[in-house]
C-alpha cells in the first residue's frame, strides 16, 4: 500500500510540510498513491492543545482515518508519504502486528521518544516512539495496532536529543549510537534475530550541507552517500516491510534532485 498523508499538525504550526510532501507526490507522479485527507479542525497557531499535545483533535481525527484505511486494506508493506514523524504510529504498529522480529530504523535527527508531559513543544512529532512503546498519553492509545518494544528501536543520524529522552535511550535496549556504522547495525539486527524492517525517513538525519529543505536542519549530519549506502545494505539482508519520506518541505522538484536516489530507494524498491 502506497499513501499519502501530509500530516503538518503534528509539527506545530508547520503548514511547510504539507507543501513539502506534495511536491515529493507530484516527484514520483504515481497514481498507486492512496491519499488520506486531512483534518478540518482548526490547528496550528490557533489550534488547541489537549493532553499535552498542540492540535490534539485534529491529529487525532485524521490518523484515525488513517488507521481505519490501513484496517480495510490489510496491506503487506506500506510506503507513506508525508507528513511529520507523527504519522508513523499507525504503520509501525500495524506492520509490528503483522510481522514478528520486525525492527524500526529511525533516521531523523531527533529521538522523538518523548512523552507529552516532557516535551518542551508539545508537538506531536516529537512523540511517536514514545506512543509506540506504550508510553505516551493514554489518550493515543487506541490509535495502535500493537505495541513495540525498545529493543526494536534503532537510530540512525540521531543529535538533537532532550534530557529526558536521553533519559529513556539509557535505560532502554535502544540502539543509538554516536557514528552510524552499517556493519555494526546489521550485526545487531541479526543477533536480535530481526527479519523485517520498517525504515522511518526523517530528512533532517540529513547533514544540511547536503540537503537543507528540512522542518528542522541540525549539523553532523549523516550525508546523502551515507544514507544510500546504509539504505541499501539494510535492503539486502532484510525484509523491508515499510517505507516512509517525511519532513522535506521544499516546494520546488528541481531541488529534489539530491536525495531523489533516497526517496527512489525508499519507495519505489
Amino acid at each position: 500500500m502506497k499513501i499519502y498523508f501530509p500530516q503538518w499538525q503534528g509539527s506545530g504550526t508547520g503548514k511547510s510540510i504539507e507543501d513539502g510532501a506534495r511536491t515529493i507526490l507530484d516527484y514520483l507522479d504515481d497514481p498507486e498513491f492512496v491519499h488520506i485527507p486531512l483534518s478540518k479542525i482548526t490547528a496550528g497557531k490557533n489550534g488547541e492543545k489537549k493532553h499535552h499535545i498542540n492540535n490534539y483533535d485534529a491529529i487525532n481525527e485524521q490518523l484515525t482515518r488513517l488507521k481505519t484505511s490501513i484496517s480495510q486494506k490489510q496491506p503487506k508493506t506500506i510506503k507513506t508519504i508525508g507528513g511529520d514523524c507523527g504519522l508513523e504510529i499507525i504503520p509501525v504498529s500495524y506492520l509490528n502486528q503483522k510481522y514478528t522480529n520486525l525492527g524500526v530504523i529511525w533516521f531523523d535527527a531527533h529521538a522523538d521518544i518523548n512523552k507529552p508531559c516532557d516535551s518542551p513543544s508539545c508537538n506531536f512529532h516529537g512523540m511517536p516512539l514514545r506512543t509506540l512503546l506504550g508510553e505516551g498519553s493514554e489518550h493515543m492509545n487506541n490509535l495502535l495496532f500493537s505495541t513495540i518494544e525498545a529493543s526494536q528501536i534503532h537510530y540512525i543520524g540521531v543529535r538533537d536529543i532532550d534530557d529526558t529522552e536521553q533519559n529513556r535511550i539509557d535505560t532502554g535496549e535502544i540502539y543509538a549510537p554516536k557514528k552510524t556504522n552499517i556493519i555494526d547495525l546489521i550485526n545487531t539486527l541479526q543477533s536480535k534475530k530481526i527479519t523485517n524492517l520498517y525504515l522511518h525517513f526523517d530528512f533532517d538525519c540529513l547533514e544540511p550541507n547536503d540537503y537543507n529543505k528540512t522542518y528542522y536542519q541540525v549539523t553532523d549530519g549523516v550525508t546523502i552517500p551515507e544514507a544510500e549506502t546504509c539504505i541499501k545494505a539494510l535492503q539486502q539482508n532484510f525484509s523491508i516491510v515499510g517505507s516512509s519520506a517525511l519532513e522535506s518541505i521544499t516546494t520546488e522538484i528541481s531541488e529534489l534532485h539530491p536525495i531523489k536516489g533516497i526517496i527512489e530507494l525508499l519507495i519505489n524498491k
